[in-house]
């Protein structure tokens, strides 16, 4: 374990349906419209870099999705979702997964076969579009997906993921502890800030998440500390469980170690 200062420094046969990926461009990024499954259509926002070190799918918490676009960016105030230019900014082509029909995602949606499968397409559909490795990104209720997809998916599709605001209460439907961790197998981060106050994401759960991960090639958990002004409900993504006022630095942060995972 870390502790950080304040920081400073598939449908079958899709592959026809591949085809008919549609985008909406904008002035900075693009919303891509995805056949996913039979009568589903799943958005993405897709933002890539110059030189791009490796592709981040993004899976923001709450009821998922990306919001609005407005003048080429995303309108959600998730952290990941807020945050994505510092993504690109580190060298990261972004991918930001969206809602399937415009549906919300409840949490036991991100365990469902259905949700597996967009999540599925989706990332083929990206490496259609870059040949970078893909790292799975969630968030609070992101870090379901993220770990459920993780721990199904066959060997070498993704090439690691990192877990923010992991869900740790063990009463919450998709709580880290309720999940199959052992079956990943790729390298993971858990990267949490040490104030967050969202009662289903205690910080000192942690140690025994990582501990679970007994497949993982390499792991960490990495608390962090900083930001500014946090407001509103503890578990939204205004205050510390947001990484409010250090967005910038967290994804520095977990961008280095996506480049070099180290224990």
């Amino acid at each position: 374990m870390l502790v950080m200062p304040k920081i400073r420094s598939l449908y079958a046969g899709m592959c026809t349906a591949l085809l008919m990926l549609s985008a909406q461009a904008y002035a900075q990024g693009s919303v891509l419209r995805l056949p996913t499954r039979a009568g589903v259509e799943t958005t993405i926002f897709w933002d890539p870099a110059p030189q791009s070190a490796a592709t981040v799918l993004l899976l923001p918490g709450g009821l998922g999705g990306f919001g609005k676009v407005e003048q080429g960016r995303p309108s959600s105030d998730n952290f990941l979702v807020r945050a994505e230019q510092d993504f690109v900014a580190q060298g990261l082509n972004v991918a930001i997964f969206g809602r399937a029909n415009g549906q919300e995602l409840k949490p036991k949606d991100r365990m469902s076969p259905e949700h597996m499968e967009d999540l599925r397409q989706v990332i083929e559909a990206v490496k259609q579009r870059s040949p970078a490795p893909i790292w799975l990104v969630g968030t609070s209720r992101g870090t379901t997906s993220a770990a459920v997809a993780a721990s199904q998916l066959p060997d070498g599709v993704i090439a690691g993921v990192v877990l923010s605001s992991s869900i740790v209460d063990t009463k919450e439907p998709g709580s880290m502890q309720s999940l199959n961790l052992s079956r990943i197998r790729v390298p993971v981060l858990l990267f949490h800030h040490a104030r967050d106050a969202c009662r289903i994401c205690p910080p000192s759960a942690l140690p025994e998440v990582l501990q679970a991960l007994t497949g993982a090639p390499v792991k960490k958990l990495m608390l962090v500390d900083g930001g500014a002004n946090p407001s509103g409900d503890p578990c939204h993504a205004m205050h510390w469980h947001g990484y409010i006022g250090m967005e910038a630095q967290a994804v520095a942060a977990m961008a280095q170690w996506i480049k070099q995972p180290a224990p």
